[in-house]
């Protein structure tokens, strides 16, 4: 899978989502660099739409989880020469809403497990993901990657939406798996 695939893939999911600006779009490996400077163009593009700061808060948030996710649980494709966890990042508003999406390899057999967790997830309405978050802090375990599961259940408590999540396959035992969070926009008043 090449760096065009994975672009091509952004650019889908652009086009279905009718997002009419992209505030951001990535393809590469993620570290806590290119978190940190993510961070600051995307503030420096909502402060330029006059973003209400608890908008702009959930979007860090949101984004910061995301590319956690993708740091931590990303799968490095057999043959890749780079050997690091390289994932897709899109950061893309309309009138309505900003879209945090993104996108990384993961080997086949762990769909059923993340896809299991992400319904889980969306099964629940407010309430109940404080109680997973607050039963997850109590009884969760870090895992051998750095995380204690507590990714998806943030991004939904942050955004206050289900998040999508689609598999594509992309052959030799791999998909791509994609994340879109939904963030609604509140436009600040002007003084």
């Amino acid at each position: 899978m090449t760096s065009s695939d994975y672009l091509d893939f952004a650019y889908q999911i652009y086009e279905e989502l009718g997002a009419t600006e992209v505030n951001l779009m990535y393809e590469g490996a993620v570290t806590q660099d290119i978190t940190r400077n993510f961070t600051m163009m995307t503030e420096e593009n909502m402060i330029r739409h006059n973003e209400a700061s608890q908008v702009m808060r959930k979007v860090f948030n949101v984004m910061v989880e995301s590319l956690q996710n993708i740091s931590r649980h990303a799968d490095v494709l057999d043959g890749d020469p780079t050997g690091e966890k390289r994932g897709i990042v899109l950061i893309s508003h309309n009138d309505a809403e900003y879209h945090v999406v993104t996108g990384n390899a993961v080997l086949a057999e762990r769909r059923s497990v993340i896809e299991s967790r992400l319904t889980k997830v969306n099964s629940q309405d407010r309430n109940g993901l404080s109680e997973m978050y607050k039963k997850q802090i109590q009884e969760g375990q870090i895992s051998e990657k750095g995380g204690a599961g507590l990714g998806f259940i943030d991004i939904a408590k942050k955004s206050g939406n289900k998040i999508d999540f689609r598999f594509e396959d992309i052959g030799e035992g791999y998909l791509f798996f994609i994340t879109i969070a939904r963030i609604p926009r509140v436009k600040a008043e002007k003084n």
